[in-house]
């Protein structure tokens, strides 16, 4: 009987932990709300001066990352404006796929050789270092077969 009771309690802990764990990831919410109404220029200063601090970027460097961070920024509200103002919430065709999967990884390559040629080679390779978290529990979980 009073092992039955010790399980009990553990599996009421165990449950209680789970929930408070959900609680705090919807804390990311807001933060996600408020990035949505920022201009493209805000975005783009707001990245920058994380890379100047984190970097340690000559003004000239940050101007130029600036810019770079700046089209990424128009570019993706576009996306997004295009996104929802398709009336058809179908899944895209095998073709349209691979076309929007080619056009990501194009201009992530693009945008990798415009940072390689602004930046140091040291600040080149804090920056390839410096992936979201998110990506890197993703990592983490997905095995190579």
């Amino acid at each position: 009987m009073k092992s039955l009771v010790v399980i009990a309690i553990a599996f009421s802990t165990l449950s209680v932990n789970a929930q408070e764990r959900r609680q705090e990831r919807k804390g990311n919410d807001h933060k996600k709300e408020i990035m949505k109404d920022l201009t493209p220029e805000e975005v783009a200063n707001l990245k920058t001066k994380k890379l100047r601090l984190k970097l340690d970027l000559t003004d000239m460097q940050q101007k130029k990352v600036e810019s770079i961070l700046l089209e990424q920024a128009v570019e993706r509200q576009n996306k997004r404006k295009a996104h929802q103002n398709k009336k058809e919430k179908d899944k895209p065709s095998k073709e349209e796929f691979l076309k929007m999967q080619n056009a990501r990884l194009d201009s992530k390559i693009e945008m990798k050789q415009k940072m390689k040629d602004i930046l140091t080679e040291e600040q080149y390779a804090k920056f390839e270092k410096m992936k979201p978290r998110r990506h890197q529990r993703r990592d983490k979980h997905i095995k190579i077969k």
